[in-house]
């Protein structure tokens, strides 16, 4: 297509609404406008036209408002309350300090078209572009209830403390990096902004769901919206209500059923370690006797173990390291008098053991030795004193309810 086509004759325009569900409701709350431009008879996607840098700002621009008065005069002409979720480039936005889209929107509320159901949507690595005018500009538009989503969130790492600044209400995750992207680093990005979603008060929005894996994704990672092909794809028009989408409260309720199984098990197991040391606690005589009792114990966790070590209730290791090598436990004692109460959740999870007397198993992590992921199992054997019982990557690989958290 010839940008000039595209220009020339905006009869030929039009938006495309592509559903966003609720992980909440179950239902579609809202649609992101994409735009369409009809070519020999075919719909195209106008993706290539904006990310085009030949193609002037000021095109851009004029189509894009094109768009959005469309889409919002098919938003109230269908009666639809849902949010309506517009992308711009940052640049672009920028000229004549972004009045122009705010006069746009002024003139719709005229017309009983909330701003508070716009949601403006920034791609995150357009962020390097006049940050701090940027910054004001959208702290400006909060103040008639625009909301804000930054795009493609976790594309660039060093964003992070720009997105804390703008504090924006939603951020979109590209779930084809599922796929895409080493599966272990592409989770410790989405824990990472899971954490700065809560700490800010934004929601998670996983879009371009094209399988069912994916949608797993979203849901068991914080998902508060789901977007995608295999979940509605875009249409010109709009439903007149609002609707239970695609059987997403189906696909759902497997998910809940396959994760409390998970969880089920996990407690069985967490159970099965317990129940094997109250059968060996009466050993079990003091940190004076600390390797001794691990390498009593040792071989009822053969299977399950590679490491063992004893800490007091302040952190520090009363006991060697009982570490499995090569297939053989082996002592070493170097690691004696280690200090571990820095390390998070150590001193709150004693505390909850020596309080309730019960065992803990903690999340997968990565092991600072091996470097692969692993599980702990921590047991209370006095007030003063708790087992460590490391379980190996193996052991965790070959059970998806360990796994997986």
């Amino acid at each position: 297509m010839d940008p000039l086509d595209i220009i020339e004759d905006l009869t030929k325009v039009k938006p495309a609404f592509q559903p966003i569900i609720s992980a909440v409701s179950h239902i579609v709350i809202g649609y992101e406008v994409l735009g369409r431009f009809n070519f020999e008879d075919n719909w195209l996607s106008l993706r290539g036209f904006f990310q085009d840098n030949d193609v002037p700002d000021e095109y851009k621009v004029e189509v894009n408002n094109h768009l959005l008065k469309l889409a919002i005069d098919q938003m109230l002409h269908s009666n639809s309350q849902g949010l309506l979720f517009i992308n711009r480039n940052v640049k672009q936005l920028l000229i004549n300090s972004g009045e122009d889209f705010l006069a746009t929107l002024q003139t719709y509320q005229k017309n009983g078209f909330s701003m508070n159901r716009i949601v403006l949507e920034i791609t995150e690595h357009e962020f390097d572009e006049d940050f701090d005018v940027l910054h004001h500009l959208l702290m400006y538009y909060k103040t008639y209830g625009i909301q804000i989503a930054v795009d493609h969130v976790g594309a660039k790492s060093s964003n992070i403390d720009r997105i804390r600044q703008l504090r924006p209400h939603i951020l979109k995750i590209d779930t084809n990096l599922v796929r895409n992207a080493n599966p272990g680093a592409f989770q410790d990005v989405i824990q990472t902004l899971t954490v700065l979603a809560r700490r800010i008060g934004a929601k998670l929005s996983y879009e371009n769901i094209e399988d069912n894996y994916q949608l797993y994704f979203a849901w068991k990672n914080g998902g508060h919206f789901y977007q995608g092909l295999h979940l509605a794809k875009p249409n010109f028009e709009i439903p007149t209500t609002h609707f239970t989408s695609y059987d997403v409260g189906e696909k759902i309720t497997v998910f809940v059923q396959r994760e409390k199984l998970s969880i089920e098990k996990r407690y069985a197991f967490t159970d099965s370690l317990e129940e094997k040391l109250k059968k060996v606690l009466s050993k079990w005589q003091g940190p004076e006797t600390a390797d001794r009792f691990i390498e009593s114990v040792s071989q009822s966790f053969d299977k399950e173990s590679f490491r063992l070590y004893i800490c007091n209730s302040d952190g520090r290791q009363v006991s060697s390291n009982f570490q499995k090598r090569e297939k053989l436990w082996v002592f070493e004692s170097e690691h004696f008098g280690s200090h571990w109460a820095f390390r998070p959740y150590f001193l709150e999870n004693v505390m909850q053991m020596k309080t309730w007397n019960r065992g803990i198993l903690s999340d997968v992590y990565s092991d600072i030795e091996t470097t692969k992921m692993i599980r702990t199992f921590s047991f209370p054997l006095s007030g003063d004193c708790y087992l460590f019982i490391d379980i190996s990557n193996e052991f965790v690989s070959e059970a998806d309810y360990l796994l997986f958290q």
